[in-house]
């Protein structure tokens, strides 16, 4: 017998999900006439899955025109033998990071980070480069997204 990991989700959840992605402001009688499910089932469903964990907030997409004027990248870091969380505690005080993954192989982290330009780009990278516990980093700059969600 297997065990049940996480919520189960049927086809509207993971449709109803879907169109959150898109556009996590869409009224629900617009989601409801997407769906093909009632007003009230909508309502049920988003309040199940809020409380099951599976909808844990809505956020803001940038729209494409602002988001062209900013240059991002992905940053790996390796850290000195046990200061793993004091560098993951360094990126969570820099606004520029959007994301940090714990990752395996040669690199210990992947953090996501934005900026406005190529000069602030290399600035935020000395800094992250001077935080307590990384001992080295390697940077790819996103060119272009051909994919998100």
């Amino acid at each position: 017998m297997t065990e049940q990991i996480g919520p189960d989700l049927d086809g509207t959840d993971r449709r109803l999900l879907a169109a959150l992605r898109e556009d996590a402001r869409l009224p629900v009688s617009q989601l409801a006439a997407q769906l093909e499910i009632p007003r009230a089932q909508v309502y049920a469903r988003l309040e199940r899955l809020e409380a099951d964990g599976v909808i844990g907030g809505y956020t803001v997409r940038l729209g494409e025109a602002f988001s062209r004027t900013r240059m991002r990248a992905h940053v790996m870091i390796k850290t000195l033998p046990r200061q793993g969380q004091a560098a993951e505690a360094g990126l969570a005080g820099i606004a520029e990071v959007s994301a940090v993954y714990a990752i395996s192989g040669e690199y210990d982290i992947i953090a996501m980070v934005e900026a406005s330009n190529s000069v602030e780009m290399n600035e935020l990278l000395d800094r992250i480069g001077l935080l307590d516990g990384v001992e080295r980093t390697t940077t790819s700059v996103i060119l272009a997204a051909k994919l998100e969600r």
